[in-house]
């Protein structure tokens, strides 16, 4: 996509329409100043993760930088299919299985009025279909600017506050049933490593796969469907280039029993803490409470990093998922993604899951 500055029109009010300046994509050093005024930021919302996107293949760098009158600048990460026409292709922020998307903005928020102009730009745009899965604690601004017609797709996700400091998120957020877990599994003699290097990735990686083979049993998915969608959505040359490309801000957690990993957790570490991914050895975790052991060193370094969110990530419909996270003090964050199409692609692929669901006996869990 070539590099064009462009200004397009927006109501922001019955009364009077404002000019905004678009640049795609963004230059990266206009991103990366951005981000330094953008507190709430996460590593999914910067340039180096979007280049992990399109290192993957099957996508290009479609990032939009807006500009108001006065100075204000933000930034939309965002990606497009490539190899098809405009009119056949898709724009995201971001592609599934790729984290949070939605708007970085040198201000302290950015305004309802300035999502619109973003809705109001896309529903410009030639593509086929534009969806926008924002940071959840930004759901607000979001909701209150989405025009008519905007599909929108609700989901849930947790973050824990981390003011205050380690020892106030401890004594005053975690649940004393977390708090006894983590002491428990201290007494339990587990020995963890937090690695930046990328060297246990395949370690994490093979217990991410098994992890996807217990989660198919427990839905009753059939296994190779499961390890497929496995493959496709997340290989592990992805997880390696994510690590090669993010060095410190890349924390892989591995807990050891006797020599075995047992558990692990990847957190995404910038402004704001990102976990992203779990998986573990049910037989070895399970006993030992290594996940309550992980996310409390993961949440104690986000807060000596100086990080205000420790994102949980999402919970979707899972009560168990959700009562887990809310252990450790997060609140749940009701939140949307957001849908701009042509054709009627989001009902059409909503049918086809819900066909294919009924078919295998899928479980929800």
């Amino acid at each position: 996509m070539n590099t064009s500055c462009a200004p397009i029109e927006w109501d922001v009010s019955e009364s009077r329409t404002r000019r905004l300046h678009v640049t795609s994509p963004v230059p990266r050093e206009v991103w990366r100043e951005v981000l330094k005024s953008d507190a709430g930021s996460l590593v999914t919302q910067t340039p180096v993760w979007l280049d992990c996107i399109c290192a993957m293949g099957g996508y290009e760098d479609a990032s939009r930088l807006y500009e108001t009158p006065e100075g204000r600048q933000l930034v939309l990460p965002m990606v497009r299919r490539k190899h098809l026409p405009e009119a056949l292709t898709t724009v995201a922020s971001l592609p599934y299985s790729w984290g949070f998307g939605g708007l970085v903005a040198a201000v302290e928020a950015f305004q309802a009025e300035e999502v619109a102009a973003v809705f109001a730009d896309l529903a410009g745009l030639p593509f086929l279909h534009a969806s926008i899965r924002p940071q959840p604690l930004a759901a607000e601004t979001w909701a209150a600017a989405r025009p008519p017609g905007v599909i929108t797709i609700p989901r849930l996700a947790h973050a824990l506050d981390l003011e205050g400091g380690f020892e106030r998120v401890w004594t005053k957020r975690f649940a004393s049933e977390t708090r006894s877990a983590v002491r428990k599994a201290e007494r339990a003699g587990l020995v963890v490593e937090c690695d930046t290097s990328g060297k246990l990735v395949p370690v994490y990686y093979d217990l991410f796969r098994r992890s996807v083979d217990r989660w198919a049993y427990q839905q009753h998915e059939p296994l190779l469907l499961a390890r497929w969608r496995s493959q496709q959505r997340d290989p592990l040359r992805k997880f390696q280039l994510i690590a090669r490309a993010l060095g410190e801000a890349c924390r892989i957690w591995i807990a050891w029993v006797n020599g075995q990993p047992a558990a692990a957790i990847l957190v995404l570490q910038g402004a704001n803490a990102h976990y992203t991914r779990g998986a573990m050895d049910k037989a070895l975790a399970g006993p030992t409470r290594a996940n309550d052991l992980l996310h409390r060193l993961a949440i104690e370094e986000a807060c000596r990093a100086g990080c205000r969110y420790y994102h949980m990530g999402e919970s979707g419909a899972s009560a168990s998922l959700a009562n887990f996270k809310s252990r450790f003090g997060a609140i749940a964050h009701p939140y949307a993604e957001y849908r701009l199409e042509r054709l009627p692609i989001t009902s059409i692929d909503d049918r086809l899951r819900r066909l294919v669901k009924r078919l295998i006996g899928f479980k929800d869990t």
